[in-house]
């Protein structure tokens, strides 16, 4: 069918045809044709509003991001810092059982179309939603529950702990206990090594009711 030139709605079904199908299917079921009938319009509509398939594949990566920040913008902040790295650490989990083969696109470990983070643009494409992470570290560093540290450093560190957990956790690694008996007591361990007291921290973490509530 032919649709009017740069209306926006077309556009929307598109981004989430491509993500309706990358959830479905996976990363190969992208193709012009088959996106193109997820939406309900023609192949053309692809270029008309994105100009190809490599920048349509670069935006379903911006709405993936756009996903993750959402989830972490709705994890409630409290006065313990300690909570809220774990309540981000949980959205992040979150997204990425929500939304598996668009979360190992993001990350470059599955490609997409064309799209695979090569070069440091493309690698600070979505950084954005790790500035929520270094702003909880850097509160607990204020609050004296973590040692002086490089606030961006320590939420590299978390970051870096969660993914693997999350691309484990996504690929069928862990059960329904993975949360409480892998994930939680990894997090504090890590936390310890970054100066905090480790009783104390399982119980900033044991706030969030019930741990693995935010699972499937």
């Amino acid at each position: 069918m032919t649709e009017r030139r740069g209306n926006p709605e077309v556009r929307v079904r598109l981004l989430e045809g491509a993500a309706r199908l990358l959830a479905e299917e996976g990363p190969s079921a992208l193709t012009l044709r088959r996106v193109a009938t997820e939406a309900d319009t023609s192949t053309m509509a692809v270029y008309t509003h994105f100009g190809s398939m490599a920048d349509l594949a670069d935006a379903v990566v911006d709405e993936g991001f756009h996903r993750l920040a959402a989830l972490l913008a709705a994890v409630p902040r409290t006065a313990d810092a300690i909570t809220d790295l774990a309540g981000l650490g949980l959205a992040y989990l979150v997204n990425g059982r929500q939304n598996p083969h668009l979360y190992a696109v993001m990350f470059g470990s599955a490609s997409l179309g064309k799209y695979r983070p090569q070069t440091a643009d493309e690698r600070r494409r979505g950084r954005y939603t790790f500035d929520e992470i270094v702003d909880a570290a850097r509160r607990a560093v204020d609050q004296g529950r973590l040692r002086p540290a490089e606030p961006s450093a320590v939420a590299g560190q978390l970051w870096t702990a969660m993914h693997g957990y999350v691309m484990l956790e996504v690929g069928g690694y862990f059960g329904t206990d993975g949360v409480e008996h892998v994930m939680m007591p990894m997090f504090v361990s890590l936390l310890s090594g970054l100066g905090a007291d480790r009783d104390a921290a399982f119980a900033s973490i044991r706030t969030i009711a019930p741990i693995g509530a935010r699972s499937r």
